[in-house]
């Protein structure tokens, strides 16, 4: 492990038409001491001609195998003391893993850090006027949200930042008022001001440009995996930061490190996504559960919990069939869930009832 570097882990599938963009914000990273890792999981696009002369390392897989195994493959031949995960739809503003880097230089048990992820669209990544992401955030439904989703991006830095709404940026466009705000913030840095925006602690980081240290990932793996490959796609980053929290970790958002992100999975646009997706989405709820889940949890969130699966298979067996093989697949593989439950639970360091303040 070499100290201070960074490995930024990049997947890709058929993502070509984001990569000149995202490659573009992490050549610019004031962070210099950097080596990017690109995974791709069989891509039909130009993906790996676009990646390729910048990897230090290109993993290519014959198969669509999946964020999570393509992720563990880049962690296994990293070499950094940080592991960024980022999505090929990200775009990171150039102090972005500076910031993080010194968020998770505060403490010894701060296992994971995110910036500040404003909503993007189109092929450039360009930012709009809201908040994509600060931080994982849970609910007593059983489901994980992207915490400030959807605020407007003046509210959000208002709640971060004092003088943000003072700033010079203010009423021109959102790239250029997130821009303002991470360039005062750094301008308070310099000179010591308290108005500096504070990293606050969330439940857990996204996926889409999360960093981790390697000395987390390895203590929070199970089966020699930082990420479960039973999720394949999606909800693993939730999998992930609740595993940590059990065992000990913390989690912060530093808002002054900005990205942009094109968020193509959301529940409205679920009619529109692929079948095989929302298959994966359906298991994943209840995966995440089974292996995380303590009694007191499970008991104080019955009724929220229970309300909204009867909805979610209500809508498998009705009206989204495609979601169905997702009830066979838990029951098929009960014995390996229920193995990684007995060994998460016989690890765990922080008890539900510690928890409960997460699940809102």
């Amino acid at each position: 492990m070499e100290r201070g570097l960074v490995s930024v882990v990049l997947v890709t599938w058929n993502s070509a038409r984001y990569l000149r963009r995202c490659l573009e914000g992490l050549g610019q990273q004031t962070h210099r001491s950097v080596e990017l890792i690109a995974v791709d999981n069989a891509s039909s696009d130009p993906s790996i001609e676009l990646v390729a002369p910048r990897a230090a390392i290109l993993i290519r897989n014959e198969t669509n195998r999946g964020f999570s195994v393509a992720v563990n493959q880049a962690i296994a031949v990293a070499r950094g003391e940080y592991v960024l995960l980022l999505n090929p739809d990200c775009y990171l503003l150039p102090d972005y893993i500076a910031r993080l880097v010194a968020a998770l230089s505060t403490a010894p048990d701060v296992g994971s850090a995110t910036g500040l992820l404003i909503r993007a669209t189109g092929d450039g990544i360009e930012p709009t006027e809201f908040i994509d992401s600060a931080g994982i955030r849970m609910t007593r439904t059983g489901r994980h949200l992207d915490l400030w989703q959807g605020t407007p991006l003046t509210t959000a830095l208002s709640r971060c930042h004092p003088d943000a709404e003072r700033s010079e940026a203010e009423g021109s466009s959102p790239a250029l008022r997130g821009r303002s705000f991470a360039v005062s913030a750094a301008q308070d840095d310099t000179a010591g001001r308290a108005s500096s925006p504070a990293p606050f602690e969330v439940f857990g980081v996204s996926g889409a440009a999360g960093m981790f240290r390697v000395a987390f990932l390895r203590d929070v793996a199970i089966g020699g995996e930082a990420l479960d490959e039973d999720f394949f796609a999606y909800r693993e980053d939730a999998d992930l930061a609740w595993r940590g929290r059990l065992l000990g970790w913390r989690a912060l958002c530093e808002p002054a490190a900005v990205a942009y992100h094109v968020r193509r999975v959301t529940p409205a646009a679920r009619r529109e996504l692929p079948v095989d997706v929302n298959m994966h989405s359906v298991k994943n709820r209840f995966l995440l559960r089974l292996k995380n889940e303590g009694a007191y949890l499970a008991l104080r969130n019955l009724p929220f919990e229970l309300a909204r699966d009867l909805v979610v298979l209500f809508a498998a067996f009705t009206v989204e069939r495609s979601s169905l093989p997702a009830v066979s697949w838990l029951w098929r593989n009960r014995a390996r869930v229920l193995a990684k439950r007995r060994e998460i639970q016989r690890r765990r360091k922080v008890s539900d009832r510690e928890l409960a303040r997460w699940f809102r």
